[in-house]
């Protein structure tokens, strides 16, 4: 908004400026005509200085036409054909001036804008020339007579150099300042620009990133079900047939009995195992709810199943995420929880949802018995999925996941990452 608002008021002093130099000389030689006009008989204009006059305003108008037809399309900067211009103008004005003191309106033209048509030596000289035609003009009129006028000339002259001088030097800090500012204005549209141009690819990128996120997931996805089938699936499984290889060997009715009863609860336990591992191999609580909504029902039927004493909290304005970061959130919060069943023995648990500007946090705490964390990096750091499967859905999705636990003091997971909003 500012570098927009920087441009206009620069396009608009130029366009002031183009104004002036099309019609501010018309304006001030109709205002010197009108005044001389009425004034001819009092400053005693003969009939040689009157034609005279109506010639030179002729010229000066023809002059002006031809100077704006050139002009028009031109960028406004000194060059042969403005000097020219300009002291074509000022020898008109002067001699008007001489005619009659009022045309010094027309002399004084020279006076705004010079340094659009003059540049260096040639600026100064012409500032000069008008200098003198204006102060002739008030030292009622040219050429000056006697000492008294001659000393009232040279006065005036000496003031409007000194003016020269001082509107000179502002101006001039006027227009580097302005070049200064057009420079920013510039350099801020080319900043914005690339920076632009940079937001564009990462949004590229990010877009690359959760498709490589999405195809990296489905051997992730392998790799957690064989652990997990390995893990409670398998082992159930062996410890049934252990359990039938005991009855079929034993011929005492009552333990068969007994062995029999525990390979069913063996069996009960794998079938529910099984489907929680099919439940989980795909996002299906996602398919009909949005994440925040997910993880309560998760957090709900995680804690009847476990008894576990569950709470669900959301914070912060919920934003409909990108179902990449969606399911990854919630494998992150499902395998938590598991962990958190299978090793914490906890009593409570909390599950809480974070919208946190550009970043969504997800925050899995229990009051279970903790681990040390050094000991378990080193016993998972060759392989398995539990907490470094967890960490690396995180960073696939440009996130980060940290754990804090001490043994006797609970468990807290944290999983941190960018928000990416629902395409």
């Amino acid at each position: 908004m500012g570098n927009t608002e920087g441009m206009a008021d620069v396009a608009g002093v130029e366009q002031r400026w183009a104004a002036y130099h099309r019609w501010g000389p018309y304006g001030m030689l109709a205002a010197g005509t009108v005044l001389s006009a009425a004034t001819a008989a009092l400053v005693g204009m003969s009939t040689v200085e009157r034609y005279t006059a109506v010639a030179l305003v002729a010229a000066a108008v023809v002059l002006q036409l031809g100077w704006g037809w050139w002009s028009r399309g031109r960028p406004p900067a000194p060059s042969a054909p403005g000097a020219c211009y300009y002291f074509v103008r000022w020898a008109l004005g002067f001699v008007l001036s001489w005619c009659n003191p009022f045309f010094a309106f027309y002399g004084a033209a020279g006076y705004v804008g010079a340094e659009r048509l003059l540049r260096g030596r040639a600026l100064k000289l012409g500032l000069l020339a008008t200098a003198v035609t204006v102060a002739g003009s008030q030292a009622t009129g040219m050429p000056p007579r006697g000492i008294l006028h001659w000393t009232l000339f040279g006065g005036l002259l000496c003031v409007h150099i000194v003016l020269i001088t001082v509107f000179g030097r502002l101006a001039a800090r006027e227009e580097e300042r302005t070049r200064i500012q057009t420079g920013t204005i510039a350099e801020l549209e080319r900043t914005n620009a690339a920076l632009q141009q940079a937001l564009d690819e990462n949004a590229a990128l990010h877009a690359q990133l959760l498709v490589q996120a999405r195809e990296a997931g489905v051997a992730d996805e392998r790799r957690r079900l064989a652990a997990e089938i390995h893990d409670t699936i398998a082992q159930g499984l062996t410890g049934i047939i252990a359990q039938l290889q005991v009855v079929a060997n034993t011929p005492d009715p009552d333990l068969a009995r007994e062995h029999v009863s525990r390979a069913m609860d063996l069996a009960r336990h794998s079938l529910g195992e099984a489907r929680r591992s099919v439940h989980n191999l795909a996002p299906v609580a996602l398919a009909h709810d949005g994440l925040p909504e997910a993880l309560e029902k998760t957090a709900s039927e995680w804690g009847e199943r476990t008894g576990v004493d569950t709470r669900f909290t959301v914070t912060g304005t919920v934003e409909q995420l990108h179902d990449e970061v969606a399911a990854t959130l919630l494998r992150i919060a499902q395998e938590a929880l598991s962990n958190t069943a299978r090793h914490a023995h906890a009593t409570r648990a909390g599950v809480t949802l974070s919208f946190m500007g550009d970043e969504v946090t997800l925050d899995i705490r229990d009051d279970g018995r903790g681990f040390d964390r050094t000991a378990v990096r080193e016993r998972t750091s060759t392989g398995g999925f539990g907490l470094p499967g967890m960490r690396a859905r995180a960073e696939r999705i440009a996130g980060s996941l940290t754990v804090e636990s001490e043994p006797g003091l609970g468990t807290a997971v944290s999983a941190r990452v960018p928000l990416v909003r629902h395409d």
